[in-house]
């Protein structure tokens, strides 16, 4: 490829940015970090010698992999301290923009992974980077990288989907949940629900919050029966269903005027998992994309 000319420094790297960040929020799981990270890949790439650049892509994705690499030792001790359960930041998804191979569940996993375990696997499972690459990115041997990809490839297969539903059969179910949920249909929520289904929880110490998650049929069963009770004084309002990460769901205002979204893992049409966001400072973005 040709060198790149100072003055179009920008226009070459625009095109780059939604496929960066995409990057960079699933090394993350922050949106605010991943743009910050892609906007300080710019700022270098405005003193790089763009001439020398033959594949403007794989070099920036090396220094946006980098940049999050760094970011991940100072976050992983934040995510230790983090007041109850954490969850990636919810990214709403039209029904074209669905990433299949990135779920939320998918991503939960990625947290268990080391920061190097974790570039491997994105690069070259998701992305589709040859282990060359992935090898310089990341400063090891290409068989290093190969273990790498390997060993988080069995940490994660049981988050990876196993089966496509149609998407008009998950958000049925989602759209099921929501109104026996909030209606106190308790009889038609328990049909709804997988015996082993767990509550996830993020209020992040900001919002109220269960402080661990909720596991097996009866724990979510008494939750939501209490639940009922607030709702028949003060009903949830509807923002909107669609995808979260990958997963149906919807956007609610809840009760005390609290944003939250609601992402459901489906498993042999049954809900296996619950996944809720409450923490404001994950919202944001969903606010400025939905609330009008």
């Amino acid at each position: 490829m040709a060198g790149i000319p100072s003055q179009d420094a920008a226009a070459a790297f625009d095109p780059l940015r939604p496929r960066l960040i995409r990057v960079a929020y699933r090394m993350l799981g922050s949106v605010a970090d991943a743009e910050d990270i892609v906007q300080e890949a710019f700022l270098r790439w405005l003193n790089t010698d763009r001439d020398a650049v033959r594949e403007p892509e794989a070099y920036l994705r090396r220094i946006v992999t980098r940049l999050c690499l760094d970011h991940l030792k100072s976050a992983r001790h934040r995510r230790e301290t983090y007041v109850g359960p954490w969850l990636p930041e919810p990214v709403i998804e039209e029904e074209d923009e669905i990433d299949d191979d990135v779920t939320l569940p998918l991503m939960m996993a990625l947290e268990r992974l080391s920061p190097l375990e974790r570039a491997a696997f994105l690069l070259h499972d998701v992305f589709g980077v040859g282990f060359d690459e992935v090898a310089a990115t990341i400063g090891r041997e290409p068989a290093a990288c190969r273990q790498l990809a390997s060993r988080a490839r069995g940490h994660v297969r049981a988050a990876r989907p196993r089966f496509a539903v149609p998407k008009e059969r998950v958000l049925e179910i989602a759209s099921a949940f929501f109104a026996a949920s909030r209606g106190g249909d308790m009889q038609q929520l328990r049909s709804l629900l997988a015996e082993d289904v767990t509550i996830y929880a993020d209020g992040g110490g900001k919002a109220p919050a269960a402080p661990r998650p909720i596991v097996g049929l009866e724990g979510a069963m008494q939750l939501h029966a209490s639940l009922a009770r607030l709702f028949a004084e003060n009903m949830s309002q509807l923002v909107r269903y669609g995808f979260i990460n990958g997963l149906p769901g919807f956007v609610t205002v809840e009760p005390g005027d609290i944003l939250q979204t609601t992402a459901l893992q489906i498993e042999d049409g049954k809900i296996a998992a619950i996944y809720i966001t409450r923490n404001p400072d994950k919202l944001a973005h969903v606010k400025d994309h939905v609330v009008h």
